[in-house]
């Protein structure tokens, strides 16, 4: 069987999460969104285990039910040196050993979502390996809190521990982290580190998981690549998308060539604030192959459906106006992908809006205008004017550029995956 994960979000636990990341509301958002397994998130709380475990079946050690959804209990923890690695358990157990453990390093891993824990990644990974935890760097590139902003390999970070996979992260993709040769036996994770519920944050980045059924023990042999089981497609967005795609200014977020932000001590001049490398640029720096491993999945990008509808109404992503047309697109066509793929667009545009269903005709043929992102501000898509002024007959015969940036996906367009 196929099934879609998203294997880390965050809880209300942790700082800068929406107070809606609870139980009944991510199962049910889950849904819609089409996800069949969702990380808890923040598990090493012992508040949030304890929600968990009120709203939630146990179906066996590490799953857990509600209304269809299956959580796994995962975590997100902080090194001594700020860098983030992402753990997925076994079982309840393996948790709470985890906590005792940790929090003799620890301040806040009974109050916080993320806790900090004052050891080493190497430290952090020996301790969660020995456990029987799946653990890697969360979100590996991002210029903040992870491994490559404070590393130059797997090998400097973990000093020989065992790590199980890799998460790119949304500023990156598959094709970008294969340009480092030390990542090609590496299972590679797609989450979205939702810190919402709303449909452009749960799920934005997924995983397709071909299992016998959607459990952790099921999951661990997929990302460990045992028994024929396997993930067969990352999903997310454009890495174009991501907050920390280009050097930027991380205040006035102007967009800076690597050489000019050396050149410049990482100092903008504009404003003052400090420039922070992007993940493109970092990736470049690192990269010391063209080649990919025969084995790894194709890589899907996506552009959330509500962000979509958000450019067309030009109001934002999480609006009341925006939130009703998405949920009349599903009423009307059943889900996200449908409308995103099946379903004619001149059926689109009868039923619902013509200027959105000319939207999602640009995005079926990669016509949208992508403005990266840099600096801690996410890129932008936008409907170029020719398509906005043309009437939806006319859509084939117009002749535009729309691709900016530095980074081109190589990876095949939704269309063209889906149908092969």
């Amino acid at each position: 069987m196929l099934v879609d994960a998203d294997l880390h979000i965050h809880s209300h636990y942790s700082k800068a999460v929406s107070k809606l990341m609870r139980i009944p509301v991510l199962a049910e958002n889950a849904r819609f969104k089409g996800l069949g397994i969702v990380g808890t998130g923040d598990i090493l709380n012992p508040h949030w285990e304890a929600e968990l475990l009120k709203y939630t079946e146990k179906l066996d050690e590490g799953t857990y039910e509600r209304g269809g959804t299956v959580f796994l209990l995962t975590a997100e923890v902080e090194d001594i040196r700020r860098v983030h690695h992402l753990l997925i358990f076994p079982g309840i157990d393996a948790v709470r050993e985890m906590r005792e453990k940790l929090g003799r390093y620890s301040s806040d891993i009974e109050t916080e979502g993320r806790p900090r824990v004052n050891l080493s990644a190497a430290e952090i990974a020996e301790i969660a390996d020995n456990l029987g935890i799946l653990v890697g760097p969360a979100h590996a590139f991002t210029p903040w809190t992870a491994l490559y902003k404070e590393y130059d390999s797997l090998k400097e970070a973990y000093d020989g521990a065992k790590i199980h996979f890799l998460e790119l992260g949304l500023s990156a993709d598959s094709y970008m982290a294969d340009r480092i040769k030390a990542h090609h036996g590496l299972t590679y994770l797609s989450n979205s580190d939702a810190h919402s519920p709303h449909p452009h944050r749960l799920g934005r980045e997924f995983n397709r998981f071909e299992i016998q059924e959607a459990s952790f023990d099921e999951v661990r042999k997929a990302i460990l690549k045992r028994g024929g089981r396997r993930i067969v497609l990352n999903a997310g967005l454009d890495p174009r998308l991501g907050k920390y795609h280009l050097t930027a200014c991380s205040r006035c977020y102007t967009k800076y060539h690597l050489q000019d932000a050396i050149a410049l001590r990482w100092s903008c001049p504009r404003c003052g604030g400090a420039i922070k490398k992007g993940v493109h640029d970092r990736i470049m720096e690192l990269a010391d192959t063209d080649e990919r491993p025969d084995d790894r999945p194709p890589y899907l990008h996506l552009a959330p459906l509500a962000e979509i509808i958000a450019m067309v109404m030009n109001r934002g992503v999480e609006t009341k106006g925006v939130k009703r047309v998405w949920e009349r697109l599903l009423r009307e066509f059943g889900s996200e992908i449908r409308v995103l793929v099946d379903t004619p667009v001149e059926a689109i545009g009868e039923a619902v809006d013509e200027g959105i269903a000319k939207a999602i005709w640009a995005f079926r043929n990669e016509k949208l205008v992508i403005i990266p992102g840099g600096g801690g501000r996410y890129g932008e898509i936008k409907l170029p004017d020719e398509i906005r002024n043309a009437e939806l007959g006319e859509l084939e015969s117009i002749e535009f550029e729309t691709s900016t940036g530095e980074y081109r996906p190589k990876q095949t367009s939704l269309m063209k995956f889906l149908r092969g």
